[in-house]
């Protein structure tokens, strides 16, 4: 094989950026089987125009789309590298790879969109956006599909329906077996059918690797203080001002005609406390708009987490997303280390995400990786 995921996946390995793994080795066979399936395949969206009301278009048979792959597995055990190896070689012009929670960002927006601007309120706009996501990318690539809440759970079904019926692939990773998938959810009996969808259209498999990658790379700087103590206090508020020089100031941006006040910024540098970002409501949209303007962002004073701080936890669980995917630099002081955080109860499963995020934000190759505006 001269080409795709398996062929790279050997390559790292001959020179030593991986170490062989036999859970990654099976996965990246799977990939490599539908990469090759790719290449001979493409959605059969019909014929369109004067030909086809004239009945003059060429007759096809249906094509039966390749089957997809949902790899779950715990934090840690190169899922999001895998997919990485797939992506950059699939065969396919026309493919999109995005973070999942951004994905359903963008659909809420989207479909807010479409009601708004369709005059004919017979348009099913979850249609009409299935057919603009398939025209944009047919190959769909989800890094951590989770659902978590009622809004996400009754519009997925439907829209991932639509996708498989014009044809297109997708390739999901996850920390969860699609049957915990929106577990112990409202009305989660109404999303039964959207898991065995799930599970008929995408090869399911478990990434069951026993090393946690987390672990083996070398930390950075110090950019992680804790506890919540007066050494902690003083070593970020000395990186704050050596880093700004002692020339930061009070000011803000505007998110969607929102203001949203940076109490210390210098150029691209901002410092907030816990408080300032996930205490007050704000949307996954400020926390992206944040990530963008900013190489570097002080966080001060993260505290234990669990069921009875919630909202400001789930809160946190996006602002590190939104810091992860566009590699903004995070500093910071915590009450615990990133496993400690958020300990047990409602949530904490979830938060295995933002745990590993946190760890792998303070190792060197984070550090050195350009952020991504």
């Amino acid at each position: 094989m001269v080409d795709g995921p398996m062929h790279t996946y050997r390559a790292y390995i001959q020179k030593g950026d991986i170490h062989p793994d036999t859970a990654q080795e099976l996965a990246v066979e799977k990939l490599q089987l539908l990469h090759n399936a790719l290449k001979s395949y493409q959605p059969d969206s019909g014929e369109s125009g004067w030909r086809a009301r004239f009945g003059l278009g060429r007759r096809k048979e249906a094509i039966t789309p390749p089957q997809g792959l949902y790899m779950y597995g715990e934090v840690g055990r190169g899922k999001s590298m895998l997919m990485d190896l797939f992506y950059d070689t699939a065969p396919v012009r026309l493919k999109r790879r995005v973070h999942f929670h951004e994905f359903m960002r963008e659909v809420h927006d989207r479909l807010k969109q479409i009601r708004e601007d369709k005059l004919d309120k017979k348009d099913d706009a979850i249609v009409v956006l299935a057919g603009q996501l398939t025209d944009e990318a047919w190959l769909l690539c989800f890094d951590e599909l989770q659902v978590t809440n009622i809004a996400d759970a009754m519009i997925l079904g439907r829209l991932f329906r639509t996708l498989f019926e014009k044809g297109v692939v997708v390739v999901a990773t996850s920390n969860r077996v699609p049957d915990d998938l929106y577990k112990n959810g409202l009305q989660r009996d109404r999303f039964l059918p959207s898991i065995d969808m799930l599970k008929q259209k995408l090869d399911v498999m478990e990434l069951a690797s026993p090393t946690d990658y987390r672990l083996g790379r070398e930390s950075g700087e110090h950019t992680y203080f804790y506890p919540l103590d007066m050494d902690a206090r003083d070593q970020l508020h000395a990186q704050f001002e050596e880093m700004t020089q002692g020339q930061s100031k009070n000011d803000y941006v505007i998110v969607k005609s929102r203001q949203v006040d940076v109490p210390k910024r210098y150029e691209r540098i901002a410092f907030f406390t816990f408080n300032d970002l996930c205490v007050k409501p704000y949307g996954a949209n400020v926390y992206l708009e944040l990530a963008s303007l900013f190489d570097v962002i002080f966080v001060e004073a993260i505290p234990v987490l669990s069921p009875k701080n919630r909202n400001e936890a789930e809160r946190f669980v996006h602002l590190i997303d939104a810091l992860y995917e566009h590699k903004v630099k995070l500093v910071c002081s915590a009450a615990a280390l990133p496993d400690k955080l958020y300990p047990e109860g409602d949530g904490a499963f979830e938060f295995q995400r933002t745990v590993s995020r946190l760890m792998e934000m303070q190792s060197e190759d984070y550090l050195s990786a350009e952020h991504l505006t």
